[in-house]
């Protein structure tokens, strides 16, 4: 459940999250290359369809979200394609909802964000090398798709504590069930960045760490 929808949060969380979220976009947008636009697209479809199929775990449901993956490869472009992917989930499907959407963006965006300024500088230099290390980039991705979901799942249930003690409970579960997603995307995120590593390095140096986070 990555997704909250409307009518959970509290007042003060949904203004909260979209305030920061807001400001983030700005950054982003002011930042954004004509060159990234190409690869933003492609992995905003990506997370797109991978968060429709979730899988019952529990009494929650659990699906991939890729956002350690975009913040790897995108770096503030990442913020942009999650809002854009969630925006049209809620509109065409549902899931979410308008309300929320600050919240949910802020939720997944500044975890990416923080997995681009601690790890892809070392990607960026490993995909310059003469001999990059395929093991190497697999650990470095497997680090990026761990950390980030793990700390959407904390900020997830950070705003529903935020928003009353009676989702205590729910945030438990969250919590829990997001400890085997985070495993099984970091095995995905590292599975790409070491296949994209060897058969085109170049998404992943991207000019350096210049327009990175």
């Amino acid at each position: 459940m990555a997704h909250i929808p409307d009518g959970v949060l509290s007042a003060p969380v949904l203004i909260s999250g979209a305030l920061v979220s807001t400001g983030l976009l700005g950054v982003a947008l002011r930042r954004l290359r004509e060159a990234e636009l190409p690869q933003a697209a492609v992995l905003a479809a990506a997370f797109f369809v991978a968060s429709l199929i979730s899988v019952p775990l529990g009494p929650s449901s659990v699906h991939l979200l890729l956002n350690g993956l975009m913040g790897l490869l995108l770096g503030w472009a990442a913020v942009p394609a999650i809002f854009v992917a969630l925006l049209l989930q809620a509109v065409f499907f549902g899931f979410g909802g308008l309300l929320v959407l600050g919240v949910n963006t802020l939720n997944l965006a500044l975890p990416a964000l923080l997995v681009a300024r601690l790890l892809r500088p070392m990607l960026q230099r490993m995909a310059e090398l003469s001999s990059p290390q395929q093991r190497r980039a697999l650990m470095i991705g497997g680090t990026a798709g761990v950390l980030a979901v793990l700390l959407t799942g904390l900020m997830l249930a950070a705003s529903l504590v935020l928003s009353g003690e009676a989702f205590w409970p729910a945030a438990r579960v969250i919590v829990l069930s997001f400890i085997p997603l985070a495993l099984i995307e970091g095995l995905v995120t590292g599975i790409v960045v070491a296949f994209l590593l060897r058969v085109e390095p170049a998404l992943l140096r991207l000019d350096g760490g210049r327009h990175g986070a």
